[in-house]
C-alpha cells in the first residue's frame, strides 16, 4: 500500500510520539493501573481522539487510513491506551457524525474529538458480559 504524504507524515508524527512518550512508560502504567490523563491530553493535541471527525467539529478531519496509522503505532506502544483512543474514535465519534443532530454534534463530538471528552461503550450478553 502505497501513502499518501499526509498519512506518512500523521504516521512519523505518531510514531515518534509513542517512541518517546508511552513506550518507557507503559509497563508501569499497567503495573499501577495508572490511566496517563496527560498523555491522553497530549494525543488529543495531535488530533487522536476525533481522527475522521470533521475540523467544524473540534475533529483532526483525516482519512480511515490515518486512523488506522495512528492505532496501529499507539496500539504497538500500549494496548490499553490505543483501545481508549480508538473507541472513542469508532464507535463512539462515527456514530455521533452519522447520526447526531447538530445539538448533540455541538455537545458530544465537539468535546470527545477534542479530548475534552472520552468516549465508551458497554457491552452485555445474557449468561456474560458486564
Amino acid at each position: 500500500m502505497i501513502l499518501s504524504d499526509e498519512q506518512q507524515q500523521v504516521r512519523d508524527a505518531i510514531a515518534d510520539f509513542c517512541r518517546n512518550e508511552i513506550v518507557p512508560k507503559a509497563a508501569q502504567w499497567d503495573r499501577e493501573h495508572h490511566f496517563p490523563r496527560e498523555i491522553h491530553q497530549a494525543l488529543a493535541g495531535l488530533g487522536c481522539y476525533g481522527v475522521m471527525v470533521p475540523q467544524e467539529y473540534g475533529g483532526a478531519g483525516l482519512d480511515a487510513v490515518c486512523l488506522a496509522l495512528i492505532l496501529e503505532e499507539i496500539g504497538a506502544a500500549d494496548g490499553g491506551t490505543s483501545t481508549a483512543i480508538s473507541v472513542n474514535n469508532c464507535p463512539v465519534c462515527s456514530i455521533l457524525m452519522a447520526f447526531g443532530d447538530a445539538t448533540q454534534k455541538r455537545d458530544w463530538l465537539t468535546p470527545l474529538a477534542r479530548g475534552e471528552k472520552l468516549g465508551a461503550f458497554c457491552l452485555t450478553e445474557p449468561q456474560a458480559g458486564s
